[in-house]
């Protein structure tokens, strides 16, 4: 949405849509918003709409305490475009900035510092440190309302350089001190500690068809680093992670009951809700990034379903499951290793080397002999799966790629260039184009990816993976024959 006026049309109509694809400030309260907030419309003459929270808060705007709109789903754009402002702003969202500084998200795009920030304040209307500092106030939120943890740990574990950062940015943004916005909450709803588990809502927009998530992973699930268990319905998905400053544990669980598809243009959207022990508190945003690629919850169904719907095959699947995700990866160079010795039996753009339900037990093999043991082990979850360094002597293909993801000769972080990453890939010995198609959808998050040979019309674009999975759900394997 380009246009002001529309952009007031969705605030009249509180259409949640649209949040997190812009927000608005009202400059007579001085507070930004959602779309959909619930309060009383401002008048359209002291409206100001803003790409990103960071934009509005580095005009002087505080959150809006009734919508909270730093929660809301991320931007789909993000997902879509493969420029470098789409690349940058995945790049943020994974905590680089925190780690790497500026200098080092330039590096990592190609680009100048000066032109990375001229090229996000053009667009967004926040440079990169601006973004980063909306993100950490997050963060310090979610920790100071769900943890137990002290102030003082919290502003580093946010990523924030001092306490005076911390406390001048949590007013700024929140227009309350630390201690006032952890007396906002209960003190029931708070852990003790970080390691005993962070409770989350990782939002979505729109309607969420999460049965098709949870089959997906529950049959390919690595044994000793995923499990999905509990009745269809509500089951949970528990992982390892690993993580830049350590290690982690995470779990997911499904939401029972998908919407109609009479209700697609009216469902406000949701959560999935979510626990995550952390070794290392400064891992938060990293990890819940992960999840929300794995889980797919920046899409926009809305302008995947109204695409696919216009298509007569597409039509009836796309009824029978509005809302229906592309699963991503929680790690982009453990999706690669899989796709590779496992070619893929369950996913998108499967290959054929191995049968179904082979792929599994080859993984497995994998993690128990090149894993990393976990120090506590929870569960059935016992180890983190292999990095590409611990694999780069293996013979054959294997070790090839795990040589070049070690060493950098293919990116798949989250601001990987996906055209170079496929050349990259495809130059690699023993990774045909299926394969590689099934690491662009998913390890890199493309959206639009069509397998060679597959029988995927242009009419599709931009959303051929989703189109890949609605006819997989539907059983219609074919398509990839």
């Amino acid at each position: 949405m380009t246009d002001q006026d529309t952009r007031y049309e969705a605030v009249c109509s509180r259409d949640a849509r649209f949040d997190g694809a812009f927000f608005f400030a009202v400059e007579t309260t001085g507070i930004y918003c959602r779309p959909s907030c619930p309060a009383v419309t401002p008048k359209r003459r002291n409206v100001r709409f803003f790409a990103t929270a960071a934009a509005a808060q580095g005009s002087g705007f505080r959150a809006c305490r009734r919508c909270r709109p730093d929660a809301t789903p991320g931007s789909a754009d993000w997902n879509v475009r493969a420029d470098v402002v789409g690349r940058a702003m995945r790049l943020i969202g994974d905590g680089v900035v925190d780690r790497e500084g500026v200098a080092g998200l330039a590096v990592r795009l190609g680009y100048s510092a000066r032109q990375v920030q001229r090229q996000l304040t053009a667009e967004v209307g926040a440079g990169p440190v601006a973004l980063a500092r909306a993100q950490r106030a997050h963060t310090a939120r979610v920790l100071l309302q769900t943890t137990g943890l002290p102030v003082t740990e919290i502003a580093f574990a946010a990523g924030f350089s001092s306490v005076r950062q911390f406390n001048d940015t949590i007013r700024a943004v929140y227009a309350s001190t630390p201690t006032e916005l952890r007396a906002a909450v209960r003190t029931s709803r708070r852990t003790a500690t970080p390691a005993a588990g962070i409770p989350l809502r990782l939002a979505h927009r729109g309607p969420y068809h999460a049965g098709a998530v949870f089959d997906l992973l529950a049959a390919e699930a690595v044994p000793g680093v995923e499990e999905v268990s509990g009745p269809a319905g509500g089951r949970t998905y528990r992982r390892t992670l690993r993580l830049p400053y350590g290690t982690g544990i995470v779990a997911v669980d499904e939401r029972p009951g998908d919407p109609g598809r009479a209700a697609l243009a009216v469902h406000p959207g949701g959560w999935l809700d979510a626990r995550l022990h952390l070794t290392d508190p400064r891992d938060l945003t990293t990890a819940v990034q992960r999840l929300r690629r794995l889980f797919d919850l920046d899409a926009d169904p809305y302008a995947v379903d109204e695409r696919l719907a216009a298509d007569p095959r597409l039509a009836p699947l796309v009824a029978a499951r509005p809302g229906l995700r592309a699963p991503g990866a929680a790690d982009p160079e453990e999706y690669a290793v899989r796709a590779l010795v496992g070619r893929d039996p369950v996913g998108p753009a499967a290959g054929t080397a191995v049968a179904p339900g082979e792929g599994r037990r080859v993984w497995e093999r994998l993690v128990r002999a090149h894993g990393k043991a976990l120090d506590s082990p929870c569960g059935a979850l016992t180890h983190l799966f292999p990095e590409p360094a611990a694999l780069s002597e293996a013979p054959g293909p294997l070790g090839v790629l795990a040589t070049a993801l070690a060493d950098g000769a293919v990116r798949l972080d989250p601001g990987a260039d996906r055209d170079d990453a496929q050349a990259a890939l495809l130059a690699l010995p023993g990774l045909d184009g299926r394969t590689v198609a099934a690491i662009r959808a998913r390890a890199l998050g493309d959206p639009d990816v069509a397998p060679p040979g597959a029988d995927v019309p242009d009419s599709w674009r931009p959303w051929r993976t989703y189109a890949l999975h609605h006819l997989r759900a539907a059983e219609e394997p074919h398509v990839l024959d």
